[in-house]
């Protein structure tokens, strides 16, 4: 049996495909810019803790003065980025403030966040807006302060209302205030809740995931998100020597997804599972959307341009680049990124729609890349003829739920040699073991 968990593919390509850039100017993507539907990201890298599995750009130990500190340069980049966007008339439709744990600013920090954006960006009436929270940080001053900015989507990290599983992977709340957390944010009203729950924990068994999803369930949230444990390298976790026991977890995904479709949630993806009762999720083209990232650790998506900070997981790494981040002068010059060949478009659209519901549009890819998805990627041909995937109504490729649950083995089959070999070097020159790229293994027969 092979480890059907090889690798969460929530972006292409991953940062560790990204190099240092030179002559590269965000003047020279302009056009890119120009017009209304852009996406805006804040990164906001402070957390009260590291937990145990977090490979995320992330923090700790910041006191107020050091946040401020990081906010005055975050403003210095969006009035830079502001001069080219007013030049394209450019509007933004979504803004997503993540981290890290956007609620360990402090009130007026918070509320600073919002009226700067506002006041250096053009957002669209019926803007999404979505952030997240974890129960520590969730208070009502705080809450207050986002139903009056108009957020529409909370996220809120619980993973799981067992004190042994939450102590397993080194989360800083306990079950009761992660009660009493969820409680005051369903309070406020906001459009969409999302809870956010992982299995595989060491000591977890299927019927403590599920006695933890029927309690999330009981407060009506609109979403959840079912995480399975990774340990990453550079994660705490990992230097205690802990292992994941992939067998278990699948075995538990299988259970808490059919609890969760019995309970009325229909399943979007292999995490996703939205409360809709039976209506199909609408087709998202996600594929070439233009996202611009304020603050140390976001990504920006502009044409075929990606880039970021360099990618940092440890404390020390985090530090280093937050340093070098605060001391930029011109935030309009690119230095670390990746520039997208068609291929790597093409590979970018498929993994970006195909692992999710309802799927990718064979004629829109068509119309798109002038070319049949079938061709270009055989690899969906032979997960049609094993089962893994189908083609639905409306001529859409989708994952069957079958294939759904091994979502994180067949999307790495995606990953071209070129971003494959970046992602090995990266993890060579980093000093870690490289075991957890490899498209070509065989299909789980036992699964």
């Amino acid at each position: 049996m092979i480890n059907p968990y090889i690798q969460y593919m929530y972006s292409y390509p991953h940062k560790t495909a990204y190099r240092p850039m030179s002559g590269v100017s965000l003047w020279d993507y302009k056009d890119k810019l120009k017009g209304p539907g852009h996406g805006l990201y804040l990164h906001i890298p402070f957390c009260q803790g590291k937990c145990g599995y977090c490979n995320l750009f992330s923090v700790t130990g910041a006191n107020r003065e050091a946040m401020e500190r990081y906010l005055e340069v975050v403003w210095r980049q969006a009035e830079q980025y502001a001069g080219i966007l007013k030049s394209q008339g450019s509007s933004f439709s979504s803004v997503t403030i993540g981290g890290g744990t956007p609620l360990c600013l402090q009130e007026a920090q918070l509320d600073q966040v919002f009226s700067r954006i506002e006041s250096w960006f053009t957002l669209e009436s019926g803007r999404d807006v979505v952030i997240e929270t974890a129960p520590n940080q969730t208070d009502r001053g705080k809450l207050k302060i986002l139903k009056d900015a108009g957020v529409t989507r909370v996220s809120m990290g619980i993973q799981s209302f067992c004190q042994e599983e939450l102590a397993a992977l080194r989360r800083g709340h306990s079950p009761d205030q992660a009660r009493k957390a969820l409680d005051l944010l369903l309070s406020f009203g906001f459009a969409c809740v999302n809870l956010d729950f992982i299995y595989g924990i060491p000591g977890q068994d299927t019927a403590s995931l599920i006695r933890s999803l029927k309690e999330a369930v009981a407060y009506s949230p609109q979403e959840i998100f079912l995480y399975p444990l990774y340990i990453k390298h550079g994660a705490g976790l990992e230097r205690e020597g802990m292992e994941p026991e992939p067998q278990k977890a699948y075995e538990q995904y299988q259970e808490a997804s059919k609890f969760l479709k019995s309970k009325g949630f229909c399943q979007d993806s292999m995490r996703r599972f939205v409360y809709r009762d039976g209506a199909r999720r609408e087709f998202s083209d996600c594929g070439f959307s233009t996202s611009l990232a304020l603050g140390c650790g976001g990504r920006s998506y502009v044409g075929n341009l990606h880039f970021c900070t360099p990618y940092a997981i440890t404390a020390h790494q985090c530090k280093k680049e937050l340093l070098a981040y605060q001391e930029t002068k011109d935030f309009t010059q690119i230095r670390h990124g990746i520039r997208l060949s068609q291929d790597e478009e093409k590979r970018r659209y498929v993994i970006r729609h195909v692992l999710i519901r309802p799927g990718v549009k064979e004629e829109w890819y068509q119309e798109r890349f002038k070319s049949r998805i079938l061709e270009d990627f055989p690899q969906i041909a032979r997960w049609m003829e094993e089962g893994f995937a189908a083609r639905e109504e409306g001529n859409y490729l989708v994952l069957t739920d079958k294939g759904m649950g091994l979502s994180d083995y067949l999307g790495p089959q995606l990953i071209s040699k070129a971003v494959l070999e970046a992602m090995r070097e990266w993890e060579e020159n980093h000093g870690f073991k490289t075991t957890a790229y490899d498209p070509l293994q065989r299909k789980p027969e036992k699964l």
